[in-house]
């Protein structure tokens, strides 16, 4: 039962979705085991997503993320991977089907609202990146 990483992103925590994203998380039957408020630097959004240097949207992206506030989740639950991508939606909000988070609230694909791991390999790595070990509850 792997953990997966959330952001709710700059434009989320502006518009104060914060309270309406983390009740959907808890009604799917995903489980918050880390939360943390922050802002990114310019330098931390840079490495962060360091796995996009040198496309198209790079630099949108970094400055975005930097903007404003984000939340960070550890979320866990059983495939909880498949099932926070599910909740979220597809990247495009336009294309994410009705009832996802992207879909109800984003208003762009940079401006859609939340984050998520797309792998198993990729949410440690992100994981670790905003938590410690022993900042995350641990599995039940």
């Amino acid at each position: 039962m792997a953990n997966t990483l959330g952001i709710i992103k700059p434009d989320g925590v502006r518009r104060k979705l914060v309270g309406t994203i983390l009740s959907k998380i808890e009604n799917s039957g995903l489980i918050l085991r880390g939360m943390k408020v922050l802002h990114l630097s310019k330098d931390d959004a840079e490495k962060f997503y360091a796995v996009h240097e040198g496309k198209s949207f790079y630099k949108s992206l970094v400055e975005f993320m930097s903007s404003g506030p984000i939340v960070v989740l550890a979320i866990g639950g059983h495939g909880s991977i498949e099932r926070w991508r599910d909740l979220m939606g597809a990247t495009d909000p336009a294309k994410a089907k009705y009832n996802t988070i992207r879909r109800e609230y984003g208003t762009s694909i940079e401006k859609n609202v939340v984050h998520g791991s797309d792998s198993p390999e990729t949410a440690k790595t992100e994981i670790s990146f905003f938590f410690r070990e022993d900042e995350i509850l641990p599995k039940e």
